[in-house]
Formats: C-alpha cells, sequence, structure tokens
C-alpha cells in the first residue's frame, strides 16, 4: 500500500473549511429541531477560534451574530470579515443579552474556560461545538456529556480530522479486520507543551484591550506576565491548559478510540517527569490498561502514550516498520494478522507492506466537520464527535494528565465513580475548585 504525504493542520484546516456503533458510555444525542437558517456566536475571535467561527459560518445557512473575546484587540480581523457581527469582551454579558437571538456558539478559548462557557451556554438551550479538548478537568467533560445527553442538544468536539478520510479509513481498516484483533497501540506526538522553568516574580503592564480578569476566569489570580500566558502559552500551564497530551491526544488517541470502541481504563501509569512549577513535563510516557473490546484481544490491552521526544521502544517498531521511519505524530497499531501505522493526518499503512499490497483499501471520503455540526442543528443528520463520545475520550486523554502527578505509579480507575480507588489524593486533579464568583451551576 502506497503511503500519502502528511498534510499538516494548517492546510488542513484550510482544506476542510474550503469543501467542507458508539463506544462510550454517554447516549447517542438526536437531531434538532428542523431550523432553516442558524443563528450562531463564537467564544474567542483569532487562532483556532477564528478557523472555527470561519468554517461554521461558511454553511450559507449560517449567520453569524456576535462574537466575545477578552482581548479587543484580537476582534479586528473578524470585525472585517463579517461587519454585521455583534462585538462583546464579557462572555456572560453576550449570553445574556443574546441567547434569545441564538442558536448555536462554538467554545474555542483555552482550555480553562471551555466547561464553564459550554455548560452556561447549553443551559440555555444553545447547541455547542466546543474545541477540544472538551474541558480542562475529568469532571467536566463528564458533566457536560451528561447535560448534553439529558437535553438533548447537539453536540460536537473540535477535532476535525476525526471527519477526515484518513481517521475515518483507519477506523474501517481495523473494524474490517485487516489486522486481526489488536494487540497493543503505541501513539505519540512530537509537541512539546510543557515548561521545566517555574513562573517569574514579575507583573507587567496589562495591554488596555485585554481584561486580564476575565481571560483568569475560574482560575485563581495572579499576575500578567507579556507572553507567558497569552496568547499562545498557556497550554503549558496547569491551571489553563492541559499540556501535549490534552492538546493532540483528543487528536491522535481519537482513531485508536473509535476503532478499538473504547470506554473507560482500568489503569493508568505515568513512566515521565511529574509537573512542576505550575507547569506541564515534557517527554511523558503514559501506560493504559483498558478492558477487552470486540476489537481487540482480551481480557484487556495495553495503550502507551508519548510526547516530546519520547517514542516506542526499537524493539518494538523495528520488526514491523523495518526502514520505514516513524512520523512525528501517530500511532502504530499490533494486530494478530499485520501492523497499521497511522500518521497524523495521513492515511493508514498496513504493515508488511507485501502482504497487504492487493488489499482493498475501505472506500471513505473527507466530511466537513463543521457542516456536519450545522447540519444536525438544522436537523438534518447527527455530528459524529458529540460530547457522547468525545466526552469519554477526553476523559481518557485527561486521565493520562493527572497520572503524570503521581509517576511509576499504577493508578486503578473507577469510571462510574470518577476517582482512583487505590490514589484518593488524586480528587484535586479529578475535579477543582472554581474562583469564587465564578461558580457555574452544575459544575462548581
Amino acid at each position: 500500500m502506497s503511503r500519502s504525504n502528511p498534510v499538516s493542520r494548517r492546510q488542513f484546516l484550510k482544506q476542510a473549511a474550503a469543501t467542507l456503533a458508539l463506544p462510550a458510555f454517554i447516549p447517542h444525542l438526536c437531531s434538532a429541531a428542523p431550523t432553516e437558517v442558524v443563528r450562531h456566536a463564537s467564544f474567542g475571535a483569532s487562532g483556532m477560534a477564528g478557523a472555527d467561527l470561519g468554517a461554521i459560518a461558511s454553511h450559507p445557512k449560517v449567520k453569524l451574530v456576535c462574537v466575545a473575546d477578552v482581548d479587543l484587540s484580537r476582534t479586528a480581523d473578524v470585525k472585517k470579515r463579517f461587519p454585521d457581527c455583534r462585538i462583546y469582551q464579557d462572555w456572560r454579558e453576550l449570553l445574556d443579552k443574546e441567547y434569545k437571538n441564538l442558536d448555536s456558539v462554538n467554545v474555542s478559548t483555552p482550555d480553562h474556560m471551555h466547561a464553564p462557557i459550554g455548560m452556561s451556554a447549553m443551559q440555555l438551550g444553545l447547541h455547542v461545538y466546543g474545541q477540544k479538548p472538551l474541558t480542562h478537568d475529568v469532571y467536566e467533560s463528564r458533566k457536560l456529556a451528561e447535560f448534553a445527553a439529558e437535553k438533548k442538544l447537539i453536540t460536537q468536539m473540535g477535532i476535525q480530522v476525526h471527519s477526515a478520510a484518513p481517521y475515518r479509513a483507519a477506523v474501517a481498516t481495523i473494524h474490517a479486520g485487516a489486522i486481526g484483533k489488536v494487540k497493543e497501540v503505541h501513539t505519540w506526538s512530537s509537541k512539546k507543551w510543557g515548561d521545566p522553568a517555574p513562573r517569574p516574580v514579575k507583573m507587567d503592564a496589562i495591554p488596555e484591550s485585554l481584561n486580564w480578569d476575565q481571560w483568569l476566569g475560574i482560575a485563581q489570580p495572579r499576575s500578567f506576565i507579556s507572553g507567558y500566558d497569552h496568547p499562545g502559552n498557556w497550554r503549558k500551564r496547569l491551571d489553563f491548559g492541559t499540556g501535549t497530551f490534552g492538546d493532540m491526544g483528543c487528536h491522535i488517541f481519537d482513531p485508536v478510540f473509535k476503532a478499538l470502541e473504547l470506554t473507560a481504563p482500568l489503569t493508568v501509569k505515568s513512566l515521565g517527569a511529574a509537573p512542576a512549577g505550575g507547569n506541564w513535563a515534557n517527554d511523558a510516557v503514559v501506560e493504559f490498561t483498558y478492558p477487552e473490546t470486540p476489537q481487540s484481544v482480551g481480557p484487556t490491552f495495553p495503550i502507551t502514550w508519548y510526547d516530546g521526544d519520547k517514542r516506542p521502544a526499537k524493539e518494538v517498531t523495528d520488526p514491523v516498520l523495518g526502514n520505514i521511519p516513524l512520523p512525528d505524530q501517530g500511532s502504530l497499531f499490533l494486530g494478530t494478522k499485520g501492523a497499521m501505522l497511522l500518521p497524523h493526518v495521513s492515511m493508514p499503512v498496513l504493515l508488511p507492506e507485501a502482504q497487504y499490497k492487493d488489499y482493498a483499501r475501505p472506500k471513505v471520503t473527507d466530511n466537513n466537520h463543521w457542516h456536519q455540526f450545522v447540519e444536525a442543528v438544522r436537523g438534518e443528520g447527527q455530528t459524529s464527535a458529540h460530547f457522547g463520545y468525545s466526552g469519554p475520550l477526553t476523559e481518557s486523554v485527561l486521565l493520562g494528565g493527572v497520572a503524570t502527578y503521581f509517576p511509576n505509579e499504577k493508578l486503578e480507575w473507577d469510571a462510574a465513580g470518577l476517582k482512583f480507588k487505590n490514589k484518593p489524593e488524586a480528587a484535586q486533579h479529578i475535579r477543582r475548585e472554581y474562583r469564587k464568583g465564578w461558580e457555574v451551576k452544575g459544575l462548581s
């Protein structure tokens, strides 16, 4: 089977915006009541938020009504693209004044504000497209998924590669039994959303365009340091981001989760460094044990995540890959009949290649992830990464982050109880306390 060239995230977003068996333990959601024009709001105006609102608004039946961003310097482009769009700095004010004028929203802010904004919007009956990871904490993911199911709201997590042909082909290939039952999976990202240095003791002047208190939101107060948290480095910080695994795990773990029909892990163990100085560590290695599924060899099977400079051992990869180099990001599925290499955003490669030279690749196409959400809001079809699926996916990813606080300890996960059976002190990392005055009904 020939290998296609990797497609960058930027290229994929551009292409998708232009064209564009449930494994979870939360029920699937129904389509919405029919509506002609979807009235939409965006929380976030630039960066990934700009990509999301642009892709959603590219649907001919969407009207972008308003946008909220705590940094007004980042709203100029959206105002230029959508002159009639109303701009807010306070997301709570937008919801209070505009919710009756809206059908849906996208939440494309730093991770720590995903759950507060998403839950607040759903409580007003709005359908939600929420960026990955769905939430900052495990508890929040569970609550958002449960609430969306209870209220039958249309939801979609922003893992757009989920709808792309490469990942859809990977899932179909595993389900077709091409490599037999899966024995183990290794999955990785070369990104380094960690920082070994502690937070500097300093305070910079807050730009006039930025409401720093609003940016902090539910997090505890701290000084503003220019360029340290906002706009780009917040992923490295424990209180705001979820590290490399939280950022890329929801993408790269997604086809593993979908193909293997996963629910919740039984155990999780970190072999890397613990977070320090208020920051995530780099070079994580996290071992999961999952219960057997129809696609795996049982009674349990392992999945291992690596990031930064860490990769699967050569004794694992060399017998399978030979001279094929590991991509910077991707997954390796080892099965009873063969193996599958899945580079991030490239078509899967079946190994050994000679064995599969005549294999008929499953016929799949790209779907527009954002338009799928819009159509479901309009009452046409359903979303594929709804919170009933993406909530449990996010929980698994976030549990990997929690495990890094307790290096070299095998933590036993009680999914129903939302706790580690053998590590009660981990509770603070499953559910944290919101800042006083920023409590959110259903989360605080």
